[in-house]
């Protein structure tokens, strides 16, 4: 990995921009039933949705300056991905997914709070928004962790999905 690839870091994470070949990466990622139980469609990734998500991620980043990238452990292993990208090419959304062997360990939060932190000093944006399904607790915790204050809810692929919102001053005031 090369020094200008590095996106952001963190103590114990390292996010960088995808490579062509990382198609299997990212299916790899969400190719369980545990690991997409609440994404929309909730079913494992085909080849090509990954291909396909990895090149709107390439053409995020080329378009607004971020999107979901590849995390990286300490030891370079391959941990899942994490960004801040446009949803419906309005708002900002902040949104993760780490394989299995990662989960429980704090690297999300670690993550949401580095990419909050990123995205506030760049001056993105004022605000950004992230959601989750409604029994993902766990990234509910999160998203509260790093400061994230609930909002009406929203409608995503017929899922009535649990909607948070971050702004510039709530996350200095956390501070």
């Amino acid at each position: 990995m090369t020094e200008q690839r590095v996106i952001l870091k963190t103590s114990r994470l390292t996010f960088v921009m995808w490579d062509e070949g990382d198609a299997i990466l990212v299916q790899q990622l969400h190719s369980t039933v545990a690991t997409t139980r609440y994404l929309s469609g909730n079913v494992p990734w085909s080849l090509q949705k990954a291909e396909e998500r990895l090149h709107g991620w390439f053409e995020e980043q080329a378009r607004d300056g971020t999107t979901k990238y590849k995390l990286l452990a300490e030891d370079g292993r391959f941990v899942g991905r994490a960004g801040i990208s446009k949803f419906r090419n309005e708002q900002f959304e902040l949104g993760y997914s780490l394989r299995e062997e990662a989960w429980g360990k704090g690297l999300a939060t670690e993550a949401a709070s580095a990419l909050a932190d990123g995205f506030f000093g760049r001056e993105l944006a004022s605000g950004f928004i992230a959601f989750t399904h409604p029994e993902n607790t766990a990234s509910q915790r999160v998203l509260r962790k790093i400061g994230m204050r609930e909002r009406a809810p929203i409608l995503i692929d017929g899922v009535l999905d649990t909607a948070f919102e971050l702004t510039v001053d709530m996350r200095w005031a956390k501070s």
